[in-house]
């Protein structure tokens, strides 16, 4: 059977080709996996190999791309379930400046190449428009695989991302009263007008609905799980389809419907168990944004798309650091959250789309933008999941970045005392880390607990302990700690790079401490739970690991000892009540 004969197989019926795709996806993704490639690399190269210019297997783009805004509206909705209200109000100045100044620097400077590369006004106009968004989807996925997002430069990235989609709204919803037809510029301003009165209503809804009806109701619902979820996808598609309905994208109302449900105690539980319904509809998107690359233009396009990427990737970092590091953020949270915006978004494809149906662009225009998010969308990719260690190759370079007064970081209200002396540093206040936090505070130590989400910085300072921002795996950081005196430094915390081992963070610290001197000794946990705990704890104390703790093997054998106890104090009690009855 020849490929054209398998084609029109697949062809004949939509189940044959989601299945077709499905397994391809599977295929070509564990080929990445072993390459050590990010999955969205490989999804991308999906949709390319499954477009028109291979194997034109993808024919029911409707039916895709309704996956994919599905896809898309859970994942506003779960970043919405995480979004706390008091991140916007502690964050808004820096997400406001940062958003908008890289906003305006990309589109004014994407304007003059385009006008240099040779477009004429309209179109350049519309490329400069279409690179300052940013893709939160990719964005999110990634800082989410490396357990970034509660970080102070994860939280900084999805405010100006934020930022960036209100300019999305408005980018629309100005182009979409241009397609009107012969109406009047007060017929255009009343659309706008519209929009926004129906925003304000669904957002007064949402508050009403988080006051007087969230808590009760996802309680009620929680008592069968198979409900609460089915709930909360169809609450998640039901404010996406407003929105969508009312103008302001799929997106707002699926983050409008995640916020909704933020303040109620079941939330992670819904994160937990839509997660990999999320992974499996983005998928479709990935495909979708890889089939619309027509490889029959490369020739004629690849130099300006080559010129745009560039740009896309170096000059949007740039600008997000200077603003950064006006505002007094150091070097590395600027750099860390720069890296982020290196690419362009999916809304930039349908903004073009939308000039094209108007008629105020070319093809070829759309088809320049796509090749362009596909080289910034797989070059931001690596840099992202390879942030920490482009930190270090670039650091030297950063210092232009960074005021020399002290640092917004540690303003935040996370400094120490200058005197602070303490016997354990334990890095990680996440489950493990709290339990450890509280057995240690028992034996009278002096303790230190330092951990990279700035909430949860707070939050054990609220309970009593002595507590720092800042990441294990930032070399500045360690040095500027009170480590004299220090008999410990434990590492609780989840491993952030799985498929980096040079960038695994138990062996930065360990590196960073031995750099700077600290002579005291250094506890790590394994992080795998499959059978190769020993090889690991054997690896780890190769590292320079004083002491390996594995949680659950030691909690197993913390439980088994109590069981013991208490079966012997079940038959001390029998044997006692035998011996009365005799």
């Amino acid at each position: 059977m020849g490929l054209l004969e398998l084609t029109e197989i697949i062809h004949q019926n939509p189940f044959y080709e989601i299945a077709a795709l499905v397994m391809m996806a599977a295929v070509v993704g564990f080929g990445g996996l072993l390459l050590r490639q990010p999955m969205i690399v490989s999804f991308i190269a999906v949709g390319i190999l499954a477009g028109p210019s291979i194997l034109n297997i993808v024919e029911s783009q409707e039916l895709i791309g309704l996956l994919a805004e599905l896809g898309i509206a859970l994942l506003l909705f779960l970043v919405g379930l995480k979004l706390d209200v008091k991140l916007i109000r502690s964050l808004g100045l820096v997400a406001l400046a940062t958003g908008t100044g890289q906003v305006l620097f990309t589109s004014l400077f994407g304007f003059f190449i385009g006008v240099a590369l040779g477009f004429d006004t309209i179109t350049s106009l519309y490329i400069a428009v279409a690179l300052t968004f940013s893709s939160t989807i990719i964005i999110v996925k990634l800082l989410s695989d490396k357990k970034e997002v509660d970080s102070l430069h994860g939280r900084i990235a999805i405010g100006f991302l934020i930022v960036q989609d209100l300019f999305v709204v408005i980018a629309m919803m100005v182009l979409s009263s241009f397609g009107i037809g012969d109406q009047g510029d007060g017929d255009a301003w009343r659309r706008v007008g519209t929009v926004l009165f129906y925003g304000a209503i669904m957002l007064s809804v949402v508050i009403i609905f988080i006051r007087f009806v969230a808590n009760n109701l996802i309680e009620r619902m929680a008592r069968s799980p198979e409900l609460l979820i089915t709930f909360a996808i169809g609450w998640a598609a039901l404010l996406a389809a407003l929105g969508s309905h009312f103008g302001f994208s799929k997106e707002l109302g699926g983050l409008l419907a995640g916020v909704s449900l933020a303040t109620t105690e079941y939330r992670e539980i819904i994160v937990a168990r839509m997660a990999a319904l999320r992974d499996f509809l983005l998928l479709f998107f990935f495909i979708a944004l890889g089939s619309h690359l027509d490889l029959s233009m490369l020739d004629t396009q690849i130099s300006a798309a080559l010129i745009f990427s560039f740009f896309v990737i170096i000059g949007n970092p740039m600008i997000v650091m200077a603003i950064m590091g006006y505002l007094g953020y150091r070097k590395r949270t600027g750099f860390l959250a720069g890296l982020t915006v290196a690419q362009i978004s999916e809304f930039s494809l349908i903004f073009m789309a939308m000039g094209l149906s108007l008629g105020h662009i070319s093809s070829d225009a759309l088809g320049l933008v796509t090749l362009v998010g596909l080289i910034t969308i797989a070059g931001s990719v690596y840099m992202i999941s390879y942030s920490h260690r482009l930190y270090e190759y670039f650091e030297p370079l950063l210092g232009i970045f960074e005021r020399r007064a002290a640092s917004l970081d540690s303003k935040r209200g996370f400094a120490l005392p200058l005197d602070s002396h303490y016997d354990i540093i334990l890095f990680g206040a996440g489950r493990y880390g709290n339990a450890l936090a509280q057995a240690l505070k028992k034996t009278g130590k002096r303790l230190l607990i330092v951990d990279f989400n700035p909430e949860e910085v707070m939050h054990q300072r609220r309970r009593g302990f002595d507590a720092l921002y800042g990441d294990a795996s930032d070399q500045e950081f360690v040095a500027s700690l009170p480590l004299e005196g220090v008999k410990y430094v434990i590492l609780a915390i989840s491993q952030h790079y799985a498929n980096l081992q040079h960038e695994d963070p138990r062996i930065v610290l360990v590196d960073a401490l031995k750099r700077h001197g600290y002579t005291g000794k250094i506890a790590l946990t394994i992080q795998q739970h499959n059978g190769e705990e020993a090889r690991e704890q054997k690896w780890l104390e190769a590292q320079g690991a004083s002491l390996v703790f594995m949680p659950y093997h030691d909690a197993a054998h913390y439980a088994v000892e109590r069981l013991e106890e208490e079966m012997k104090k079940t038959l001390i009690n029998i044997t006692g009540e035998n011996h009365a009855t005799l």
